[in-house]
């Protein structure tokens, strides 16, 4: 059976993966012509550059996300804590894309970005109170 943690990091893969299909479709109209209005504008013009940061915040904070449950797998840790904290993450980035992609409230953006953020910081004191623990 799969290491449970996996799911979790392979969901947050999975998210990335669908931004990057979202941005290639708001991208089209632009790139190859498909999907303009009649008068060759972008209906996604709008949105693109939305999508487009997202993707980017993809690959910022969610790097520490990911190194701490690969440190956690080789650790052998997996608990119902870890995994709530894992799962938080996951739920949370797909919450901080729709508040990003669909809305402009900067505050609730930074709400959303704190619940991540603690989740990770929150996995990362398991790993070094693993590491103290084996040293």
């Amino acid at each position: 059976m799969a290491y449970p943690l996996t799911f979790a990091m392979a969901a947050h893969v999975a998210h990335a993966g669908f931004l990057y299909v979202l941005l290639t479709i708001a991208r089209a109209p632009s790139v190859w012509g498909v999907g303009s209005r009649p008068d060759g504008s972008n209906p996604w013009a709008e949105i693109e550059p939305r999508i487009s940061a997202n993707l980017s915040n993809q690959f910022e904070w969610p790097v520490f996300f990911h190194s701490a449950c690969l440190l956690l797998l080789f650790q052998r840790e997996a608990g119902h804590f870890v995994l709530a904290l894992a799962w938080i993450f996951v739920g949370g980035r797909l919450l901080h894309s729709y508040v990003q992609i669909a809305g402009t409230s900067i505050r609730l953006r930074g709400l959303v970005f704190t619940v991540n953020f603690l989740a990770v910081l929150g996995l990362w004191t398991v790993v070094l109170l693993n590491a103290l623990k084996s040293s």
